[in-house]
C-alpha cells in the first residue's frame, strides 16, 4: 500500500540507465510516494498504468495534490499490459538520492543515487520542474553545490552530527528540532564562528545555573509571573516592531488594520432586472449597473445562458439583437473551420507532428477523467464527452501556442453543461481563458506571481497566520496552487463554482478578488490550522480536504469585508497597492476638478437633477459602508 504525496503530470523520460530505448521519450507522471513501511521515494509511472487505473483514480493535473486519496493494492490476476506497465515505474527511494540537478529553465531534472552518474533524466512538458523541487525538499536536507547553483546534494548526518544530535536533545535546551539546530549549528559556525560559540555556550550556562527544566519546563518563578510575563511578551512582541543598528534601537507600534465590516450577499439578477437594463433593440444601457448587480448576488440561472455570454466578452454588451445573430453567423463558420483543420488531418501527418499528436494524447486522457461522477458526463460512450473533446482540440488550433495544458477540461466543463450549445461553449471558453491565460504559463511565471501577491495578502490581513503557515514551510502557499490554477473548480460544486465565477467575472471590486476568495478561506480555516499546529503534510491535506465543505456565499461575503477592510487600512504599502489594483504612493494623479453632482439622499432614495444623464456615479452609504453605486437604478434594484 502506498501514498502518493505529491503528484505532477506532464513529465517525459528522456534518459534511464539499465532502461531499453523503447522506454524512452514516454510521458507519465513523477511522484513523491510514501510507501507502507513509513519510507519515501520518488516513482515515475508511464501513462499507460495511468490510463488502465483512471477508472478508479481521481483526476489529476499538473502540480495538484491529492494526498491520502489514491491507494492502490495489487491483485493476483492482473493483465499481462497492466503488469508489463507496472515493470516500466522507476523509483528512487529517497534514502538513496544523494544529488539531482534542474537545468534547461528548470524544465529537465537530474538525479543520481550514486557518485558521478545521473541514473535518470526527465523533462516537465507542461511548466517546469520548481514546485516539484519545493516539494522534494520538504522530504530530504539539501545544499547546493558552489559550482552549480542548479545542483543539490542531499545532506547526509554523519556519526559525529547524530551523537551530537542526541547530546542536544537530552539537555533539551533547544525548542526547535534538535536535527535542525545541529544542521544550522555547523553551518553557522563556519561563517560566524565566534557568535556561534558563545550563543551555544549562554544556553549551557542557563543549564548550569537553572538546572535542566525539561521535567517542568519553567524556570523557578511562580505561574502566575511565568503566565503573565508570557503575555506581556507576546503582547508587545505582536503590536511592536524593532528597528537596531550599531547606536540605537527604535521601538515602533505596529500598525492595526480596521475592523472588518459584515456585508451581506444580495440576490441575483433576475428576469426582469435584466431586462429592464436593457433597451427595446436589446442592447445592455447600464454595462457597469449590471456587473455591480452580479457582484452582489449573482445571476438567476434562468438567464445564465444569455448573461455569461457578456461576462465572457462573447457578446458585446452594446450591439443589439440583430447584431449578435449576425455576429454569431460569424463565429460559427470560424469554428467549425478550424474544427475542420484537425478532423482533416490524415494519420500520415499526425504522425509526423508530434507535438499535435501529444497534445491530442493528453485532451483525450483528460476527457476522460473530467466529471465523470456527474450525469451530464456520466457512462461509456457519452456524446457529451465528445463535444468537450471536440471543443478543446479546436482551442489547440485557435491557439496553438498555449495549446492543451492539464486543468482545462475543469474549466471547460461547467461551461458546457450549462450553455449546451458547441460553437457558444467554445468562445465563452476562449473569453474564460482569456482572463486566466496567465495561470498556464510554461514558466509558470503568472501561478507564481500570483501566490507570491497571496502571501503578501495574506501577510497584511491575517499575520499571525501568514507567519504560521512560514514557521511550517508552508509560506510559499504552494497548497493554493489548485485553487488559482482552476479558479476553485474543485472545491465547490458545480452550482456553486458557476456562482461564483460569475462574481469573479465581474472584475469587481478589483482584478485580483479571487486572491480575496483564498484569503477568506485560510481565514475560516485559522483556528484549526494554529491550533492543532499542522505541519506542511498535514496543512496540504487539510486544505484538500476543505473540496465540497465550503460556503460559497459566506466565503464571498467574508472576502468582500476583507477586501474593505484592507482598502480602509491608512497604512497600505506598495505592494498591497499594486494588488488592490489602485495608485501608489508615489504615482497618484493630480485630482481633476469635477462639478458636484445635483443629488440628495432621503431615507435610502436617491434624487437625480432630471438634466443629469442615467449613468452618473454617485457614492451612498449600504449596511454601513460607502460604496460607489452607478445610477439610481441600480440603486433602487439593489434597495
Amino acid at each position: 500500500m502506498t501514498n502518493d504525496l505529491f503528484t505532477q503530470d506532464g513529465v517525459l523520460l528522456k534518459a534511464s540507465i539499465g532502461r531499453s530505448i523503447s522506454d524512452l521519450n514516454s510521458i507519465g507522471m513523477l511522484c513523491i510516494v510514501q510507501n507502507s513501511d513509513g519510507t519515501k521515494c520518488i516513482e515515475w509511472r508511464p501513462n499507460d498504468l495511468i490510463t488502465i487505473d483512471s477508472d478508479t483514480q481521481d483526476q489529476e493535473w499538473a502540480v495538484v495534490n491529492t494526498i491520502g486519496r489514491r491507494q492502490r493494492t495489487l491483485s493476483g490476476n492482473m493483465t499481462s499490459d497492466y503488469a508489463a506497465a507496472r515493470a516500466r515505474i522507476i523509483r528512487i527511494p529517497l534514502d538513496e538520492l544523494k544529488t539531482f540537478k534542474c537545468s534547461r529553465n528548470n524544465q529537465q531534472m537530474q538525479f543520481s543515487t550514486k557518485q558521478g552518474v545521473w541514473q535518470n533524466t526527465f523533462y516537465f512538458q507542461h511548466g517546469n520542474a520548481e514546485i516539484f523541487v519545493a516539494y522534494l525538499k520538504n522530504h530530504v536536507k539539501t545544499a547546493k553545490t558552489r559550482h552549480d547553483r542548479n545542483t543539490y546534494v542531499v545532506v547526509e548526518p554523519n556519526i559525529e552530527s547524530q551523537v551530537l544530535n542526541r547530546s542536544f536533545a537530552e539537555l533539551d535546551i533547544f525548542t526547535e528540532n534538535t536535527t535542525d539546530v545541529v544542521w544550522n549549528l555547523v553551518s553557522n559556525f563556519k561563517q560566524r564562528p565566534y557568535e556561534t560559540t558563545l550563543e551555544a555556550f549562554s544556553k549551557l550556562t542557563d543549564i548550569v545555573y537553572y538546572g535542566n527544566e525539561g521535567m517542568n519546563g519553567k524556570r523557578d518563578v511562580s505561574e502566575e509571573v511565568a503566565e503573565l510575563l508570557t503575555k506581556s511578551m507576546s503582547a508587545l512582541e505582536d503590536t511592536t516592531t524593532v528597528t537596531r543598528t550599531d547606536e540605537y534601537e527604535v521601538i515602533n507600534v505596529k500598525p492595526t488594520l480596521p475592523p472588518r465590516p459584515c456585508i451581506p450577499r444580495g440576490t441575483p439578477l433576475s428576469t426582469e432586472k435584466w431586462e429592464g437594463l436593457q433597451d427595446p433593440e436589446g442592447r445592455v444601457t447600464e454595462i457597469d449597473g449590471v456587473r455591480q448587480l452580479i457582484f452582489r448576488g449573482g445571476v438567476a440561472h434562468s438567464i445564465r445562458n444569455s448573461v455569461w455570454k457578456y461576462l465572457l466578452d462573447y457578446h458585446p454588451w452594446r450591439m443589439t439583437d440583430a447584431e449578435i445573430k449576425i455576429l454569431q453567423k460569424r463565429k460559427t463558420e470560424e469554428y467549425f473551420s478550424m474544427k475542420l483543420q484537425w478532423r482533416s488531418m490524415t494519420d500520415g501527418q499526425e504522425s509526423r507532428f508530434s507535438e499535435y499528436r501529444d497534445r491530442k494524447s493528453l485532451v483525450e486522457k483528460d476527457v476522460n477523467r473530467t466529471d465523470r461522477t456527474h450525469p451530464f458526463f456520466a457512462g461509456d460512450n457519452n456524446p457529451n464527452l465528445m463535444v468537450l473533446q471536440d471543443i478543446l482540440m479546436t482551442y489547440v488550433m485557435y491557439n496553438f501556442d498555449l495549446g492543451y495544458v492539464q486543468g482545462m477540461s475543469d474549466i471547460l466543463a461547467p461551461l458546457l453543461l450549462l450553455l449546451g450549445n458547441e460553437v457558444d461553449t467554445f468562445w465563452c471558453f476562449v473569453g474564460f481563458m482569456e482572463k486566466i491565460a496567465s495561470n498556464f504559463d510554461m514558466d509558470q511565471a503568472g501561478m507564481k506571481q500570483q501566490l507570491v501577491n497571496l502571501q503578501q495578502l495574506l501577510t497584511f490581513a491575517s499575520p499571525e497566520l501568514a507567519k504560521h503557515l512560514a514557521s511550517k514551510d508552508s509560506g510559499n502557499m504552494y497548497f493554493c496552487f489548485r485553487w488559482l490554477l482552476v479558479w476553485f473548480k474543485r472545491e465547490f460544486s458545480h452550482r456553486d463554482i458557476m456562482r461564483l465565477w460569475e462574481v469573479l467575472w465581474t472584475g469587481l471590486p478589483c482584478a485580483n478578488f479571487h486572491l480575496f476568495i483564498c484569503v477568506a478561506i485560510l481565514d475560516s480555516e485559522k483556528d484549526v490550522l494554529i491550533s492543532k499546529d499542522y505541519g506542511f503534510t498535514e496543512i496540504l491535506k487539510h486544505v484538500n480536504d476543505l473540496s465540497m465543505c465550503l460556503d460559497v456565499d459566506r466565503i464571498l461575503s467574508t472576502a468582500e469585508g476583507i477586501y474593505h477592510q484592507i482598502i480602509s487600512a491608512p497604512h497600505l504599502s506598495d505592494q498591497i497597492r499594486i494588488i488592490l489594483g489602485i495608485p501608489t504612493v508615489g504615482s497618484r494623479p493630480e485630482p481633476e476638478p469635477e462639478p458636484e453632482p445635483q443629488t440628495s439622499q432621503t431615507n435610502g432614495n436617491v434624487e437625480t437633477d432630471p438634466g443629469q444623464t442615467d449613468m452618473e456615479e454617485v457614492t451612498l452609504e449600504y449596511n454601513g459602508l460607502q460604496i460607489s453605486i452607478v445610477t439610481k437604478t441600480v440603486w433602487a434594484l439593489l434597495a
